[in-house]
C-alpha cells in the first residue's frame, strides 16, 4: 500500500489526542507532514509532542506551502469543516472530516459540491462504524442472519456530560448533543440497518437544564463538564444556546423506523444502548448478542465473540486505515459523502421537527 502524506487541521482534543495519536500506529501507510491550528499555543503543543515541524496558522497558509500532500484530515469545530474541506478539495486533495459533516445542511452541501467537482475522495470520520462488533454485525447481516431489519432503538445518554468551550455555542457547533453524540448513535444504527431511505422525522428537543447542571456534582464528583474536549478561553466559550437532550422517531421507506435518544444533561441513568430487530433475529451490542430462534422454536440469546477493536485509539486507527485503503484502491469509503449528507439532513430534520412540534418531511 502506498504511504500517504497527510496534513491535519485542528489540534484540539479530537485532533491531538485521537487522530494524531492514531497515526503513530499507522507509520507504515501514513505520514503526518504538517499541522494547522488558529490557536498558537495549541499548535505549538501538538508540534512539539508529535515532532511535526511544518505548522501553520491557517488552511490557506498550509496549502500555499505544502505541495506534496495526499489528503487533509479535518478536526476543527463543525462550522469550520466546510471552509477547510472545500479549500482542500479545490486544491485536489482527498478529505477525511470528523463528524458531524458540518454545522448546517447548507455547509454540508458546499462540501459535497466541492469534493464531487474536484473528483477527490471524501470520508466522514464516524468512528463508531469501524469497531469490531459493527464489522461482525454487517457480515452476519449480509449473510441473511437477521432477515429484513425493520426497526431499531438507540440511546446515547449522559447524565452530566456537557463539554466546555465552543461545544455549547451554536455558531461554532451547529447544535448540542444531537450533532455531537446523536450523530454517532443515528449514523451507526442507520448504517447497520442497511441505510433505508428516510421519509419523515418527528422529534422534540429540551433546553430546560443548560448551565444549571454545572453547579450540581455528578456521580463521582464531576461538576457536569465533560472534561478534556474543549480548553478554557476558546472562541465561543461562555455561551450555551444549544439543547440538553433530544428524542426522535425517524420513518423510512417500507415501514421501517428508528427511535433515537441523546443527551448531555438528563436526570436519569447514563447508558448507551443499540438494538436492531429483524424478521429472523435481532441484536444488541457491548457485547454483540444475537437474539434468534432454533428450528424447533426455541429462543436463543447468543453472545458473539468479536476480535477486540478498542473504541478509544484503536477504532480511530481502523477508520483512518480504511480511508487510506480507499484512496489507494480508488474505492468509496463506507462513510462517504452521500451517507454524510443524508445523516446531516436527518439531524437537521430533528431540529426542524422540534421547532414546529410536529412530524416533518425528511427534506423540505
Amino acid at each position: 500500500m502506498r504511504k500517504l502524506r497527510v496534513a491535519l487541521v485542528g489540534c484540539g482534543s479530537i485532533g491531538k489526542n485521537y487522530h494524531l495519536r492514531a497515526y503513530q500506529s499507522l507509520t507504515d501507510i501514513a505520514e503526518v507532514v504538517a499541522i494547522c491550528d488558529i490557536n498558537p499555543e495549541r499548535l505549538k503543543a501538538a508540534s512539539e509532542e508529535y515532532n511535526i515541524t511544518h505548522a501553520y496558522a491557517s488552511i490557506e497558509e498550509l496549502l500555499a506551502n505544502e505541495k506534496d500532500l495526499d489528503y487533509v484530515d479535518v478536526c476543527t469545530w463543525p462550522s469550520a469543516h466546510a471552509p477547510v474541506a472545500v479549500a482542500a478539495a479545490k486544491a485536489g486533495l482527498h478529505v477525511l472530516c470528523e463528524k458531524p459533516l458540518a454545522a448546517t445542511v447548507e455547509q454540508g452541501l458546499e462540501i459535497e459540491k466541492a469534493v464531487k467537482e474536484a473528483g477527490v475522495n471524501f470520508m466522514l470520520a464516524v468512528v463508531t462504524r469501524y469497531g469490531g462488533e459493527q464489522a461482525k454485525f454487517v457480515e452476519m447481516r449480509d449473510a441473511g442472519v437477521f432477515g429484513d431489519i425493520y426497526y431499531a432503538k438507540v440511546a446515547y445518554i449522559r447524565r452530566r456530560g456537557t463539554p466546555g468551550g465552543w461545544f455549547t455555542n451554536k455558531e461554532f457547533a451547529g447544535g448540542g448533543p444531537v450533532l455531537d453524540i446523536g450523530v454517532h448513535a443515528i449514523d451507526r444504527t442507520w448504517y447497520l440497518m442497511g441505510r433505508p431511505k428516510p421519509v419523515t422525522v418527528s422529534a422534540e428537543t429540551s433546553y430546560r437544564i443548560g448551565d444549571t447542571a454545572k453547579a450540581a456534582p455528578a456521580k463521582g464528583g464531576d461538576n457536569g463538564l465533560f472534561g478534556g474536549w474543549s480548553a478554557a478561553g476558546e472562541p465561543g466559550g461562555g455561551i450555551n444556546d444549544v439543547e440538553d437532550s433530544a428524542a426522535a422517531f425517524i420513518r423510512f421507506e417500507d415501514g421501517k423506523a428508528l427511535f433515537a435518544e441523546c443527551s448531555w444533561t438528563l436526570n436519569g441513568e447514563e447508558h448507551e444502548d443499540t438494538y436492531l430487530y429483524g424478521t429472523k433475529a435481532g441484536a444488541s451490542f457491548q457485547p454483540l448478542t444475537v437474539y434468534g430462534q432454533k428450528e424447533d422454536g426455541t429462543l436463543t440469546d447468543e453472545p458473539i465473540e468479536v476480535a477486540d477493536v478498542n473504541i478509544d485509539r484503536g477504532t480511530f486507527a481502523a477508520e483512518i486505515r480504511h480511508f487510506i485503503e480507499c484512496i489507494n484502491e480508488n474505492k468509496t469509503p463506507i462513510s462517504g459523502i452521500d451517507d454524510a449528507v443524508t445523516v446531516q439532513k436527518m439531524l437537521a430534520a430533528i431540529y426542524r421537527s422540534a421547532e414546529k412540534h410536529r412530524e416533518v418531511p425528511f427534506e423540505e
